[in-house]
């Protein structure tokens, strides 16, 4: 019983965030911006350039899954400057006060930003085709990017929440989601290969969820060679994991 009233707890909050989505979509359209510029302009240019040794891949057809990520990434790290806000309009303060657990709130929420991801991740594909990106289109690897994708926003939109509940201001949520999100993009092998890196820079990537995420992607979309995805998706699912228990213990911070 307390089992389905923690799911239901978090599958009502997530419901009420799609309904924001639902009256206003014009974030998620403005976001769509960053990584189609990124994919048509910086992916077709170093793609006519042929300097990038990316193997049997053309490199608009590496970058794709690599934006793919970097726009879900860039939703999910600055989720928490939306609840900064509903602290501040007293939302977070009457989720608190009901029997729902701190983790089914968490829970919920970071569905939410998986929402968003979904959204971006239909975007992104759609713009891929559309510049005659070849991808594979096999149907249980597309339902397993988007599980991907469902996961890896929650993974970091709870890292998000975590962050919130120590900078508890909307302009340092800002300002730290600035900077994490380029060093994880570029620490990554989101639009380069790892063996490109400098040496130092291999070992971080090795510890960066999103080269996990990318790498995973690229299984599924492009090679069909699943020989790393049970690891991707371990070191994805345990980053979850551990972001929504950290930000379940300390999201009551919020109203200190």
């Amino acid at each position: 019983m307390n089992i389905l009233r923690f799911f239901s707890s978090s599958v009502t909050i997530a419901e009420m965030e799609a309904r924001k989505i639902r009256h206003d979509t014009t974030e998620l359209w403005i976001r769509i911006v960053q990584p189609a510029l990124w994919l048509v302009v910086f992916g077709v240019t170093f793609n006519s350039i042929k300097a990038m040794p990316t193997g049997s891949f053309s490199y608009i057809q590496f970058i794709t899954p690599g934006i793919l990520a970097q726009s879900v990434l860039f939703i999910a790290i600055f989720y928490g400057i939306t609840v900064v806000w509903e602290r501040d309009v007293g939302i977070i303060t009457k989720l608190l006060s009901t029997p729902s657990p701190r983790s089914s709130i968490v829970l919920g929420k970071s569905l939410a930003a998986s929402l968003r991801g979904v959204f971006q991740a239909v975007m992104i594909f759609a713009l891929a085709l559309a510049l005659g990106v070849k991808i594979r289109l096999d149907p249980l690897d597309i339902l397993g990017v988007f599980a991907v994708v469902i996961l890896f926003a929650m993974c970091f939109s709870s890292l998000s929440m975590l962050l919130a509940s120590f900078m508890k201001t909307r302009d340092r949520m800002m300002g730290i989601g600035q900077a994490l999100t380029m060093p994880l993009f570029f620490a990554s092998n989101a639009i380069y290969p790892i063996s490109v890196m400098p040496v130092w820079l291999q070992y971080v990537s090795k510890i960066n969820p999103l080269s996990y995420v990318v790498d995973a992607m690229r299984s599924m979309l492009l090679s069909g060679s699943y020989e790393n995805l049970l690891l991707d998706i371990f070191a994805l699912l345990l980053a979850t994991v551990v972001f929504v228990t950290l930000a379940s213990v300390t999201i009551k911070r919020l109203l200190e």
